[in-house]
């Protein structure tokens, strides 16, 4: 790293369960974001800070009013402005040596494979499940981690995934199968705390900083199948553990 990346990450070079090892690592990684709303904002502002090297983002949304009370890269100047676009103007500016490529599209069954392709990690924030389903999807597919993260009024759940991985489940072992339909509720219609997603952002990035530097750094527990439920009103944060099921069509083995 030239002298300036050094000043720029020294905090986190000088933590030991981090160190040079696992920065270099940061720098090397691609983090595929999928979603730009309430997670996706705090999500790629604490990837980009940690120093990731490569960042694609996916949504196919633009911005609105209603946006700005939790979806905080995004100014009134930017209403009607694809939040990709916005998104990635400020990581442009905030990091001019971050690689990031920004796709305006809905993801889905018949694209997500092509998209997600690549990637070190997955990180979902998005709030439909036929949306989730596909991604998580399409990451056993590929081989592929997946953070999935998500909230409802004042509750936050965040999980690292691997069902690729003979002995671990995948997020289709959580949810079953079924909910596929696009018509589940959002916060639009649930409501949503702006500092909720904020929360649940940052501790999302936090998993997917695990998964990225597994094996090079005492940072790097993925914690796989982990579920973390963190309540926003006790507050509280609770962890349970999702067994992988056997008759799951998408990750058995």
């Amino acid at each position: 790293m030239t002298p300036e990346r050094l000043d720029r990450f020294a905090r986190h070079i000088v933590l030991p369960e981090l160190g040079g090892i696992g920065q270099m690592r940061l720098a090397q990684a691609h983090v595929v974001l999928v979603g730009m709303g309430g997670i996706g904002n705090p999500a790629l502002q604490y990837l980009a800070g940690a120093g990731i090297g490569r960042l694609t983002l996916i949504d196919d949304d633009v911005v609105e009013t209603s946006n700005l009370q939790r979806q905080t890269l995004f100014t009134p100047v930017d209403i009607g402005q694809p939040k990709v676009t916005v998104a990635a103007q400020w990581a442009a500016r905030f990091d001019p040596e971050l690689a990031i490529a920004a796709h305006q599209t809905r993801i889905g069954a018949d694209n997500a494979v092509a998209l997600l392709a690549g990637a070190d990690v997955v990180l979902d924030g998005t709030d439909t499940f036929a949306t989730r389903l596909a991604v998580a999807d399409a990451c056993v597919a590929l081989g592929l981690p997946l953070t999935s993260a998500a909230v409802g009024r004042f509750q936050g759940q965040v999980a690292n995934f691997a069902g690729h991985l003979p002995d671990q489940p995948c997020y289709r072992c959580f949810v079953g199968d079924a909910f596929d339909a696009t018509d589940c509720d959002t916060c639009a219609d649930l409501g949503v705390l702006g500092a909720m997603v904020g929360m649940v952002g940052a501790f999302a990035a936090m998993q997917a900083l695990r998964v990225v530097t597994a094996g090079v750094s005492s940072l790097g527990d993925p914690q796989w199948g982990h579920l973390h439920v963190i309540d926003g009103l006790a507050p509280s944060l609770r962890t349970m553990r999702i067994p992988k099921d056997p008759d799951c069509h998408i990750c058995r083995v």
